[in-house]
Parts: structure tokens; sequence; C-alpha cells
């Protein structure tokens, strides 16, 4: 595999990775300890 290729796979799989934590952080069992700044200051 030439060395561009094997670059490109890094740089996707990082990118994968890190959107698939994000996801699981926004809608998975975490979420339950995020807070809404909007909901604890309502007018």
């Amino acid at each position: 595999m030439e060395n561009a290729t094997s670059l490109i796979l890094t740089i996707a799989t990082i990118v994968v990775c890190i959107t698939a934590l994000a996801i699981y952080t926004s809608f998975g069992p975490p979420n339950k300890e995020l807070a809404d700044p909007f909901e604890d200051h309502e007018d």
C-alpha cells in the first residue's frame, strides 16, 4: 500500500471514530449527565 493511501485511511478512521464518539455521547447513556443551560435559566 502506498503512503498516501495509508494516510487517507488513517485520517478517515480517526474522523469516523470521533463522529461515533460524539453521537454516542449525545444520544447514548452518558447524555443523562449533560445539562441544558437554557432549561436551567428559563424566564
